[in-house]
């Protein structure tokens, strides 16, 4: 049968939701929203499939952790009630316990130390590392390489070698300070010298980190602008004091907050160097929380989730601090 179109065509009648359909019929967009939702993998559904693990791995390492450790640190845990899970609930007792041991402060004190120690010697260094190796010269590739070995060293290799480098008797620091003329100095067991040898050695780790963000930050700054300070007669300080740092200083807060961050929980070079001591003299937020956890016969497992709770909040806070800065930078 042969019939007249709308549009003057004559032909068969069209099929509902053929080629000759209406576009706009309900046909037509029944048999378009058929196509575009793919059966039961969808678009929504493939990107919850992608997300899933991510959620799962999130869920599973970092999520549960933290609700465990607060449960911890608001129940009174003995090892039998560890094991059985009939801890009575105490609140905060075992934060009023931490925050009123003598060794809080002096655990509170090192954390600061060694972490503004760290950052400030670990970014000076960087920094001039960073401007060094950015002028071009044949062995600048080959050097900075041979600074990422630090970084890429596993850290317990790292701690183990400072420890060896460091001993009183046989250490090579020791031998070398002999051979100039000095007495021996007792870097892991001195209370006056313990935090400041984890501090040296943390320096040397952190080094490489800083070195490859404030290189890659340099590497943005246009050289006209340097040839351009030069022909108006500035010196390479000037150059450095109007041009370099004030262009870096985004990379460099960054870079500063990252390491703070990173700092803040440095636990294993402390304790495969010193384990905290003598006595609490190198103790730290983190190995006092492992100490009290892990560390004897009788753990107190409220009291060092306690105190990781407390190290996990300081972190947060340049956490926050980080997103802030960040958000500054994109506006």
């Amino acid at each position: 049968m042969t019939i007249t179109h709308a549009d003057g065509r004559q032909g068969p009648p069209a099929v509902p939701g053929g080629p000759d359909a209406d576009p706009g019929s309900a046909s037509a967009r029944g048999s378009h929203d058929r196509r575009d939702r793919g059966g039961p993998w969808s678009s929504r559904t493939a990107a919850w499939a992608f997300l899933a693990p991510v959620i799962a791995y999130l869920g599973a390492f970092y999520a549960y952790p933290l609700y465990r450790n607060a449960d911890l640190s608001l129940r009174h845990y003995t090892v039998r009630s560890f094991v059985q899970g009939d801890a009575p609930f105490s609140g905060w007792d075992n934060f009023h316990q931490v925050v009123r041991d003598a060794t809080f402060a002096t655990a509170l004190r090192n954390t600061f130390v060694f972490t503004l120690a760290s950052i400030l010697f670990q970014y000076g260094i960087g920094l001039a590392l960073a401007v060094f190796f950015n002028r071009n010269f044949r062995l600048a590739p080959t050097l900075r390489a041979l600074f990422l070995i630090p970084w890429l060293l596993p850290l317990i290799v790292s701690a183990s070698t400072w420890s060896w480098m460091l001993n009183s008797e046989s250490g090579v620091v020791n031998y070398a300070l002999h051979l100039m003329g000095f007495g021996k100095v007792d870097w892991l067991t001195s209370p006056s010298w313990a935090l400041t040898s984890v501090i040296i050695a943390n320096i040397w780790i952190g080094i490489p980190f800083n070195l490859v963000i404030l290189y890659s930050g340099l590497q943005t700054i246009p050289a006209e602008l340097y040839e351009a300070a030069s022909l108006d007669g500035a010196n390479t300080w000037q150059q450095f004091r109007r041009i370099t740092f004030p262009l870096l200083r985004p990379v460099s807060a960054i870079t500063v907050l990252l390491g703070l961050i990173y700092t803040l929980k440095v636990f294993d070079l402390i304790w495969i160097m010193t384990r905290g001591g003598p006595g609490d003299a190198s103790s730290t937020l983190a190995t006092w929380s492992y100490r009290l956890g892990f560390g004897s016969l009788l753990p107190a497992f409220g009291p060092g989730a306690a105190v990781g709770n407390i190290l996990i909040l300081i972190a947060l806070l340049f956490g926050l601090l980080y997103i802030q800065v960040q958000r500054r930078q994109s506006r």
